[in-house]
């Protein structure tokens, strides 16, 4: 396929992540209104759209409350400054396995649960978008899976579509963007569909490019792609997402560093991801172009 280089681009902020990473930097946010705050300076530095987890404001840990879900979106809602607002549903997906010699019972850290209770804080919230991881995975941990089957996904993608939610699928692997175009054929998610490539996240597609290049060919032409990268090659995938004719991701779910020794903030980010595109000849949307160009709607959560 040849390439074709974006000269329109918007840029999405992932600005906390479910991971560990909230011991590794102080610029992580944790409480709600910290990750607004990080969202909003994020917005003001350049990001079309913040993508967002919640944390457990005094330990850092992943969480599905609703209440901190709804403080974030109300505080970014009430902000100055105008952001789409993309919300994860990857949550509640996890089976951590006992073990190579008895892997059942499973094991403290399995959170699994039905696919209502999985978008309940986007039923609630009302987000632009939200994500929709398309498939399962083995994660770097040794007995951690990333549940997602297909009538999981099915339902959810069905409830996301019925809530008027732009899905905003997460694709780690080349079969999940072909389970991914198997939900639009059967009109589970409407078309065209947005999509985001997730490069070098253990053990999905590896960041080379030769793979990247596989997961830009496996993607319909009409339909919107943007990629990220981890850690120190997060700017090079800026660049590359750009000249395949897609979309940029950064942020501190993904990276923690500006460059060797200095830690990064999620506007810091942002901020050279801005400089990248702009230098390579494209402009950066703002964040009402991007809801004209997706079909986007927002709207007031709901009460």
């Amino acid at each position: 396929m040849p390439l074709t280089m974006s000269r329109e681009v918007f840029i999405t902020c992932a600005v906390t992540g479910s991971g560990g990473t909230q011991d590794r930097s102080p610029h992580v946010p944790r409480s709600p209104k910290q990750i607004a705050d990080s969202a909003i300076e994020a917005a003001k530095a350049g990001a079309a759209i913040v993508h967002c987890h919640v944390r457990d404001p005094e330990t850092g840990a992943p969480s599905r409350r609703l209440d901190l879900y709804r403080e974030v979106t109300d505080r970014i809602r009430d902000a100055e400054v105008d952001v789409v607002l993309n919300l994860t549903a990857g949550m509640g997906g996890d089976i951590v396995f006992g073990g190579t010699d008895s892997p059942l019972p499973v094991a403290p850290g399995t959170d699994m649960v039905g696919a209502e209770e999985r978008v309940a804080h986007v039923a609630q919230c009302l987000p632009e978008i939200c994500t929709l991881d398309c498939g399962t995975m083995n994660f770097a941990e040794a007995d951690y899976v990333m549940t997602n089957t297909p009538g999981m996904l099915r339902a959810m993608g069905r409830m996301m579509t019925e809530m008027g939610v732009k899905p905003e699928i997460e694709a780690f692997d080349t079969g999940h963007l072909w389970f991914a175009k198997e939900l639009v054929k059967e009109g589970v998610l409407d078309g065209p569909a947005l999509v985001q490539l997730c490069m070098g996240v253990p053990w999905g597609a590896p960041d080379d490019l030769n793979t990247f290049m596989a997961m830009v060919n496996n993607v319909p032409e009409d339909w919107t792609f943007s990629a990220f990268s981890l850690g120190r090659n997060q700017m090079a995938y800026a660049a590359a997402a750009v000249l395949a004719g897609g979309h940029v991701r950064v942020g501190l779910e993904d990276n923690l560093w500006l460059e060797k020794g200095v830690l990064a903030t999620n506007a810091h980010l942002v901020e050279r991801a801005v400089g990248i595109v702009e230098r390579m000849g494209a402009r950066v949307l703002g964040p009402q172009e991007v809801r004209e160009r997706l079909g986007l709607v927002k709207r007031a959560p709901a009460a």
